[in-house]
């Protein structure tokens, strides 16, 4: 059996089309949409709407830990037009992108910056989206959860870290525990390029230590620290950042 994994897709939908080419299965672990490029300031919705400047200013802000100011200057841009209209409408064209290009069999859960109440309307037959909730696939189980947690970034899908942690309980034991964000490990949520800690899940790596399971895959941090690491008997590993990669990661056994 062989399955392979993306994260942090971010609007690629050209590699995401041929990731499932000599696999069994495809699995995602989230973020879709591109809002902005941090490597590339004039790629997503942002610099489509405001230009690159402004996207180079928000970067910057965002950078530098000075969230407040970021938040100030994107409203200021934002001033006059209906927000949450655009955006949607932004993200709607991102989803039916992404979504054809998914093959047939999918299993997806949602990204930090996915907004799951669109997902229904996308996914085809042959694409299961699973958060909270788990599948047999050649014999060994995954189990899947989806989102963030609350961050000063306030992204669409942030959840308190009790919502999450129920999520990962509700598993039980799996042999493959699948989720967006790392497990809270120093090492795995450094990003090196944004030079910062992004949320990891004390939850996830409490279920790691109490059931073992023979891998945990993630994705969300774009450049980690270390992208593969063992937590005792667990193969953790960032499967991310599909965006700029193009390549999926391969799961035999």
């Amino acid at each position: 059996m062989r399955v392979h994994v993306v994260s942090d897709v971010h609007g690629n939908a050209t590699d995401l089309a041929r990731a499932g080419q000599g696999a069994d299965a495809l699995i995602c672990l989230g973020d879709l949409v591109l809002f902005l490029d941090y490597a590339d300031h004039s790629r997503g919705i942002f610099p489509d709407l405001f230009g690159v400047e402004n996207a180079d200013r928000i970067v910057e802000l965002r950078t530098a830990r000075r969230f407040e100011e970021a938040r100030e200057f994107g409203r200021s841009l934002w001033a006059g037009l209906d927000r949450d209209a655009v955006i949607l409408g932004a993200v709607r064209k991102q989803y039916r992108e992404m979504f054809a290009a998914f093959p047939t069999p999918t299993y997806a859960t949602y990204g930090n910056v996915d907004v799951p109440a669109l997902w229904p309307e996308y996914a085809r037959p042959g694409t299961t989206v699973l958060d909270g909730e788990r599948i047999e696939l050649g014999g060994l189980v995954f189990g899947f959860v989806g989102g963030g947690l609350r961050s000063p970034m306030r992204t669409p899908f942030e959840i308190s870290d009790e919502e999450y942690a129920a999520k990962v309980e509700a598993l039980g034991e799996v042999d493959v525990l699948c989720s967006h964000i790392p497990p809270d490990v120093p090492e795995l949520t450094y990003d090196t390029v944004a030079r910062r800690f992004e949320r990891g899940s004390r939850a996830l790596l409490d279920a790691i230590h109490r059931t073992r399971p023979r891998y945990s895959i993630f994705g969300h941090v774009h450049q980690p620290l270390v992208r593969r690491m063992r937590i005792g008997a667990t193969e953790c590993v960032n499967v991310g950042h599909f965006a700029a990669t193009g390549r999926p990661w391969a799961l035999e056994w």
